[in-house]
């Protein structure tokens, strides 16, 4: 059951929004989400950043009563990143291009834009908690390391702060794919994709489960009636609800992910982590395929105040976001909550 939002989505603008690959956008667009009730003192703040080829319908499943973000206590926001479709993405502004043109967005844009939202649409200063997974979880290590006394705890659900050169190539298996549709003319698609999308969702299922979860059949519990059935309605159908320029404007954030890019850290990696004060639970999937346990834990090490808590699960990097598995989503929902067990009496 989905949690009850806050009425409809609004959308934040920023105008003349200057990104890190120095395009300007004359109207930068937010798409954002809320759930529950802001605190008078504004400490209960929860902030949920989207993963790939996410909308905040599709991630809010896990905010209620008895969930893992209970809005009876915190006040959630969940900011579509930039490119997925309802922020300002390929699809709805003319502005934003795609990499073939020098145009992309990074996670330094979405947070800086994130940032500008809390502060000016809620007077919010500090987060309780960046609770993320896979690509949110790299906007919530972005968040720690940019903004370090205002972020009191994150949790990162299989997620790196740094796409490593293994994760490159699985993009980029991606992004070879879809691009090698016949309807792909170099900077833009002339047509459906079809050839494209069916490539692409076959690659991503073998990444994103695990060789276990195959060998197990846990889809056919799932109700799916074979692996091809699994594929096509599992996997390829929901990939075709988005438009595909927007999956490779995402894919295009996702490759140039290092939390230390940026001006503040000017390439240093291990002084960004290092400047990260939150207390963070690193939590990758035992099976995960491309955001390893040993990179998550690898990183866990350059972080000061960080406990590593990887998820036992054969459900791969799925295992994240459990909506199909209640044993992961007990287990990160027990971790969420030993994360803000003091979180409103803390000074």
């Amino acid at each position: 059951m989905n949690a009850a939002a806050n009425g409809d989505a609004q959308i934040f603008v920023i105008k003349d929004y200057t990104l890190q690959c120095g395009a300007t956008l004359p109207e930068a667009k937010v798409v954002y989400q809320t759930y529950g009730t802001l605190a008078g003192d504004r400490r209960n703040v929860i902030l949920y950043p989207t993963s790939y080829g996410a909308q905040h319908p599709d991630i809010e499943w896990l905010i209620g009563r008895d969930r893992i973000l209970d809005p009876e206590r915190w006040f959630i926001v969940i900011p579509n990143m930039f490119g997925n479709g309802l922020s300002s993405s390929p699809s709805n502004d003319p502005h934003c291009k795609l990499s073939e043109s020098g145009f992309w967005f990074t996670h330094w844009d979405n947070v800086r834009a994130q940032e500008q939202l809390l502060r000016e649409v809620f007077g919010v200063e500090t987060l309780a908690l960046v609770y993320g997974w896979s690509m949110g979880a790299q906007q919530a290590y972005h968040w720690g390391a940019l903004y370090p006394e205002r972020v009191q705890r994150i949790v990162a659900l299989c997620g790196t702060a740094r796409t490593t050169e293994h994760n490159q190539i699985f993009l980029h298996s991606l992004r070879t794919a879809l691009t090698a549709d016949p309807t792909w003319t170099g900077d833009r698609f002339e047509g459906v994709p079809d050839r494209g999308f069916r490539a692409f969702a076959r690659i991503y299922a073998s990444w994103a489960a695990s060789q276990a979860f195959y060998r197990e059949g846990l889809y056919y519990p799932l109700g799916y009636t074979s692996l091809e059935d699994y594929l096509l309605r599992g996997w390829e159908a929901g990939y075709r609800k988005r438009d595909p320029h927007n999956l490779l404007s995402m894919i295009d954030t996702w490759l140039r992910c290092d939390v230390g890019n940026n001006p503040v850290y000017q390439g240093d990696y291990e002084r960004a982590l290092g400047s990260i004060r939150a207390k963070t639970w690193v939590m990758p999937a035992t099976t995960d395929l491309y955001f390893t346990p040993e990179n998550c834990e690898a990183e866990v090490r350059l972080i000061p105040s960080a406990e590593f808590r990887p998820i036992p699960s054969i459900w791969g990097h799925r295992a994240g976001n459990p909506y199909q598995n209640p044993a992961d989503e007990a287990f990160i929902r027990q971790a969420v909550s030993d994360a803000l067990a003091d979180a409103l009496t803390d000074g």
